[in-house]
């Protein structure tokens, strides 16, 4: 199907997930986000992305309670920090994250930028953590085009499962040359902020003339246009976070969403494709 992607494991898995940056920041916000979570794996979205940076680990305490008795039901990410991404510091770092996820594994182990630690250092890492059954898979996060070259070089370099980026209509950059190369050796790209990160370049998306009016042609909110724009390039799973159960929903909905080619074309107008390389974005 259109709308779902085979990744780390997971058969059919739909391309929309849950993302928790600024999760587990609140006291008062808790319950909230926890049932949202829940909601959202009840509509499906079953990726679950996290960090051991978010919250100094509370989005990952939030993640473990959402998960509580429900923990097959899930595929989950965290991120390491680069200076705990040692060959010793990443398993007490993947150790912390177990404990505060309240899981015995994590499908899915990222390094969540590139830092000083040797990428070869950090592999041995992810495979250690592989053997020791406390992660199924390994990736990167905002790793530009050259970064995943380099990876790819290295030894078993091409067991990376995935590299998480920024990606939406108002950042395209990763369409000229670090989509291509992940869509070519078949490695599925994780979207993150698909919807722009707070702020004015999100207003100017969520009012721009053109998307709205597609948006009431469609019977759909912004969002979910912009969602399915995120999402219809192959290999791309998009992880919006909505830490309230009317953008679960509305979140989920959009995985129904197709877009035309004159609908793509009226967008590209207002917000073409790079013409030319464009170093990796990044927040």
């Amino acid at each position: 199907m259109r709308n779902t992607i085979n990744f780390a494991g997971f058969d059919a898995l739909p391309v929309i997930g849950q993302g928790t940056w600024y999760m587990g920041e609140t006291a008062s916000q808790r319950a909230a986000e926890i049932t949202a979570l829940q909601a959202g794996i009840d509509c499906g979205l079953r990726l679950i992305d996290t960090a051991e940076m978010y919250a100094d680990g509370g989005a990952e305490e939030v993640v473990g309670e959402a998960l509580r008795g429900r923990r097959e039901q899930a595929l989950l990410v965290s991120k390491v920090y680069p200076w705990n991404a040692g060959e010793v510091d990443a398993i007490d770092a993947c150790e912390r994250s177990l404990r505060r996820l309240q899981t015995d594994y994590l499908d899915l182990y990222l390094l969540h930028w590139r830092g000083n630690i040797p990428l070869e250092e950090t592999l041995r890492a992810m495979e250690r953590l592989q053997q020791q059954g406390k992660i199924r898979y390994w990736g990167v996060s905002n790793f530009d085009n050259e970064d995943m070259a380099e990876l790819w070089d290295e030894p078993d370099g091409n067991q990376c499962a995935t590299n998480q980026v920024l990606y939406h209509l108002a950042s395209r950059g990763i369409e000229s040359d670090l989509l291509p190369a992940c869509q070519q050796r078949g490695m599925p790209v994780m979207a993150y902020c698909p919807l722009a990160q707070a702020g004015r370049l999100r207003e100017s998306l969520f009012s721009n003339p053109c998307l709205t009016q597609i948006a009431q042609q469609k019977d759909i909110s912004v969002a979910q246009l912009l969602l399915a724009w995120v999402v219809r390039q192959q290999g791309v799973i998009a992880i919006p976070k909505a830490s309230s159960v009317a953008h679960v929903q509305d979140n989920a909905a959009a995985l129904g969403v197709i877009l035309t080619d004159e609908e793509l074309a009226s967008i590209d107008r207002v917000w073409p494709a790079p013409q030319h390389r464009v170093p990796l974005d990044i927040v």
